[in-house]
């Protein structure tokens, strides 16, 4: 180990210097960085003003181009389609759920419903699931095969 002074090799206040290597004060240009960052934030702030720009023309190109909704929709209060309407519209007063749940209620008691379609021509109308365990007890009706058809050949 060393026991002389560091400091011995120079003078105070100099940068120490070696014969092999060295430093250049040059290699790094602050005063360029600086610049690429100027022009950097400045080319940022220019696209967003054209950026800008371009969205208002656009704007007003649409909004002129627009074309009026049509009578119809002008007046949705005053004047109605002709009927049938859609469900939901203004001037409809009906709820299209309470439609659908109405409906759905029908559609099931017709399927529990008991009774003479036409009695005369002995078709009668049963409940859904008796005719299922008929159909499971008894099976399907057996069709009758079509007839085949006897080609003769010239």
């Amino acid at each position: 180990m060393s026991t002389e002074d560091h400091k011995s090799g120079h003078g105070a206040g100099e940068p120490p210097t070696h014969a092999d290597v060295s430093f250049e004060s040059t290699d790094v240009k602050t005063g360029t960085i600086l610049a690429y960052l100027f022009y950097l934030a400045l080319a940022v702030a220019v696209t967003f003003l054209i950026s800008i720009l371009i969205l208002r023309f656009t704007t007003n190109m649409a909004v002129q181009l627009e074309t009026p909704p049509p009578p119809v929709r002008q007046g949705a209060g005053k004047i109605l389609p002709p009927e049938p309407r859609l469900q939901g519209v203004p001037g409809h007063e009906v709820d299209p759920q309470q439609d659908l749940r109405d409906k759905i209620k029908a559609d099931t008691e017709a399927n529990k419903k008991l009774g003479w379609i036409d009695q005369k021509a002995g078709i009668a109308q049963i409940p859904v699931e008796e005719a299922m365990k008929i159909i499971a007890r008894k099976g399907l009706p057996g069709v009758p095969a079509a007839p085949a058809e006897n080609k003769k050949e010239p």
